[in-house]
């Protein structure tokens, strides 16, 4: 997988998603999902039965027992929130998509807040590659763009 591009039109969001596992794409500083580096990344989908939620402007937007954490060389860990534990009604379908040649096509979403939207902040691979399929229709929130997503016991 590779690093974000030089040159990114977003430099924070750029060290950001270094840190995050979310690598920016030269287009729209959104998360572009290519890996740290690898050719073949190892990547390892689990269940994660802690409560895990994404938080912002004070509001809980996902809140769920039932998420999934990938694992993939080079990152920190991603959670993926299945879409009955987030807030669909704040969420709006973006023209934005990006490859990843390890996970797929990811769609994105901007999330509405009552004081602003932000963009392209969710990410879905709704048809990922066979060996992650278990993402497929999940949603993760890029973590630069909300407040905090934080996960508890």
């Amino acid at each position: 997988m590779n690093a974000p591009p030089s040159g990114s039109p977003d430099s924070a969001d750029s060290d950001s998603a270094r840190r995050t596992g979310a690598p920016v794409d030269a287009a729209g500083g959104a998360p572009a999902h290519s890996g740290g580096g690898d050719a073949d990344p190892t990547i390892t989908i689990t269940a994660n039965r802690h409560r895990v939620r994404v938080i912002h402007q004070g509001v809980t937007f996902a809140d769920t027992q039932a998420a999934l954490t990938l694992s993939e060389s080079g990152y920190p860990d991603v959670f993926y929130f299945p879409r009955a534990d987030v807030n669909m009604a704040r969420l709006v379908r973006s023209d934005h998509k990006t490859h990843c040649p390890h996970k797929g096509e990811a769609s994105y979403f901007h999330l509405h807040t009552e004081d602003e939207t932000i963009e392209n902040v969710v990410w879905s691979y709704e048809n990922p590659f066979e060996q992650v399929k278990r993402i497929a229709g999940y949603l993760a929130f890029f973590v630069s763009r909300v407040d905090r997503i934080d996960q508890t016991s």
